[in-house]
């Protein structure tokens, strides 16, 4: 299958009113339930529209397409994920490093399974589509993030903090991923938030430099 390419992924105008916002958001949310219940394969433009309750025409004003639409959605999804670990993370802030792990760790992994059926679609429908530019927007974002709040650790320091920032993100989106596409039993998804962490304090500790250590 040939995916879509970012060139015709862009949408046509953005809602600027308060009711063209609530009109996009009951699209978003209708496009998701569409998914859920009808599979990717029968999603159309005019079943959301009718689960919307607004018109093809009305949805077409800000989408050009159906790849579009869920592009647009999948966006939101990675934004919404990514702004739940950048709160966590501002939270700890000059704290010791098991705690900052902990929080980053448990919002992430929270983020995913309070809506892991919509998170094993999405990530289905990512794959048919050129989604190049959201990986690299949501690299940045955590690697920055990630970055900013291990510089903060009181207890740590990183002689290599870019490779242990690297590695930290990497060990929570390789886990998810494989997670997603495995189709985890619900038993080994409620001990991912406690296993990841344990995984990625364990690393991050032989990483870095005890403060205290270094005081002595």
């Amino acid at each position: 299958m040939v995916k879509s390419t970012s060139a015709n992924l862009s949408p046509r105008k953005m809602p600027r009113q308060a009711r063209s916002q609530a009109t996009l958001e009951a699209i978003f949310q209708a496009t998701i339930q569409v998914l859920l219940s009808e599979g990717r394969q029968r999603l159309t433009t005019i079943r959301v529209a009718e689960r919307a309750g607004t018109s093809v025409g009305t949805l077409y004003q800000y989408y050009p397409n159906k790849q579009a639409l869920l592009f647009a959605v999948v966006r939101r999804h990675v934004t919404e994920v990514g702004e739940q670990v950048r709160r966590a993370a501002e939270s700890v802030h000059g704290k010791p490093l098991a705690d900052i792990v902990s929080a980053v760790v448990s919002a992430f992994v929270r983020a995913k399974i309070d809506r892991i059926d919509e998170a094993r679609a999405l990530f289905s429908v990512a794959g048919e589509l050129d989604s190049r530019v959201l990986v690299v927007e949501s690299e940045e974002r955590g690697l920055a993030m990630l970055t900013a709040v291990l510089r903060t650790a009181t207890d740590a320091k990183f002689d290599d903090l870019p490779t242990a920032v690297y590695i930290f993100m990497a060990a929570m989106i390789g886990s998810t991923t494989y997670m997603i596409e495995g189709g985890a039993p619900p038993s080994i998804l409620r001990a991912w938030g406690g296993q990841l962490e344990s995984l990625c304090l364990g690393y991050l500790e032989r990483a870095a430099r005890s403060i205290h250590n270094d005081s002595r």
